[in-house]
């Protein structure tokens, strides 16, 4: 059945996808509410001063703000009603996770529940979304009505009716957006909320390149340092798309069974363990901790208040510095291992494969398998610790050297761009390979037997 399905895969071309209607009419699905997406990024939140966010965004672009702007498509930098974007979903579903691994009541949901259980901790997970979003949306509103140095507030008229339509604002901007993307997943082409968030840095890479070519054209940066840029980005993303793709495939076997007159069984397959099991989360979570001290320090320093310790470790951490570029290896590389230990229990691996008869060549069932997993995946994840570390702290490095690159020019954003591009393609392969067997079964005119 594989090699049937990656022979047909091989011989799609234009002509599969031209007969392809329901791709087709996915794919503009998920266009049409891409481009919804887009238009809600330039819708302002009512009630604010721009000029004097935009002051305070000036100042904070060197803090979390700046992740969150570009997870956003400069939806943080515009205030817009989709600010928040779907990040409050996606902290609460790596809670949730975490959580499931850790609670006894959601762990069984999660291993006995089948598919009823999975919805029902989708759902935990969004009411979670809810909680987080009003607490960052609260957050945002007060921050917002408190004086800045030079006296004036960015919301027009500071007080509760502001607070609370800011906070529904956001609120509802991020559940609409929670929407569209399930949306996405069930009429689209899949990898909905991953879709959002692809959206929103590729639609502002675009104007980052402009703002090199920009500091080019003012002497800040220089033309060969422009052409090593880009060149350094198509050399990244390739070195991220073999990685990505790369796997340790583990030969599993299923021994022979009898049944009746005839022999089942004795088939070998293969359980493959990715290099980088833990994907982007990693340098989410660095870069977030790490710029939040900057974050905090800017906010006090806009009310004119701020302890001097709290000033002295954002000097430390600020970015370039090499406080900042080790610290941030070094969280990459903690957060690697913490979450692949979440996401991957070879403890529960070694026991499915025992319930299903299979075995690996050479290693007893039960814990010496186990044991042997976590080996294996062990070593890998030094090698995928290592391979996120590389992408995300050379960019820094370099702007370091270089302040005025962009920062939508980064690892973190090279490697979301890359994970969805891969799985989208992906997507639209088993598309393509499902119209393929429609074809073959129609062509065939299987029918049933009448009588």
């Amino acid at each position: 059945m594989a090699s049937a399905a990656e022979q047909l895969a091989q011989n799609m071309n234009f002509g599969t996808f031209a007969r392809a209607k329901d791709l087709q009419k996915r794919i503009l699905f998920t266009l049409f509410v891409l481009v919804v997406y887009r238009l809600g990024t330039y819708v302002p939140v009512p009630g604010i001063d721009i000029s004097q966010y935009a002051a305070m965004f000036e100042a904070q672009s060197q803090g979390v703000l700046a992740t969150f702007n570009v997870f956003s498509g400069g939806a943080v930098e515009r205030m817009a009603v989709f600010a928040l974007n779907v990040m409050p979903y996606i902290s609460a579903s790596i809670i949730m996770q975490l959580m499931a691994a850790t609670v006894p009541s959601l762990e069984r949901l999660k291993k006995e529940g089948g598919e009823a259980g999975r919805k029902q901790i989708n759902q935990y997970s969004r009411y979670l979304t809810v909680v987080l979003a009003t607490a960052q949306a609260t957050a945002i509103a007060f921050s917002m009505t408190n004086p800045g140095a030079d006296g004036g507030t960015i919301a027009v008229n500071p007080g509760m009716f502001f607070i609370v339509t800011t906070v529904v604002t956001l609120v509802g901007g991020t559940m609409f957006l929670l929407w569209l993307g399930e949306q996405i997943t069930a009429r689209g082409i899949g990898n909905g909320v991953s879709l959002i968030i692809f959206a929103g840095i590729i639609a502002e890479i675009p104007r980052a390149l402009v703002q090199a070519l920009q500091q080019s054209g003012t002497g800040a940066i220089s033309g060969p340092v422009i052409v090593a840029m880009l060149v350094g980005i198509v050399v990244i993303m390739a070195f991220v798309v073999f990685i990505e793709r790369s796997q340790r495939r583990l030969l599993t076997q299923y021994p022979k069974r009898q049944v009746g007159n005839r022999m089942m069984g004795g088939e070998s397959s293969f359980l493959p363990l990715k290099l980088n099991t833990s994907g982007v989360i990693p340098a989410i979570f660095a870069s977030s901790l790490i710029m939040l001290p900057a974050t905090i320090a800017g906010f006090q320093a806009t009310s004119g208040t701020g302890p001097e310790w709290l000033m002295t470790m954002v000097t430390f951490l600020g970015q370039g510095q090499p406080g900042f570029i080790i610290l941030y290896g070094l969280l990459i590389v903690f957060f690697c291992f913490f979450y692949t230990s979440i996401v991957f229990n070879p403890e529960d691996v070694a026991d499915n494969l025992k319930k299903h008869g299979g075995f690996l060549p050479g290693i007893r069932p039960g814990k010496r398998t186990a044991e042997y997993l976590d080996y294996v995946l062990s070593r890998l994840t030094v090698i995928g610790a290592g391979y996120l570390t590389l992408v995300c702290v050379f960019p820094e490095i370099l702007r370091s050297q270089y302040p005025a690159i962009p920062f939508y020019i980064g690892g973190t954003s090279v490697l979301i761009v890359v994970s969805v591009t891969l799985d989208t393609v992906q997507q639209v392969q088993s598309h393509l390979v499902a119209h393929q067997y429609e074809g073959l079964i129609k062509k065939t005119k299987l029918r049933g037997r009448k009588r």
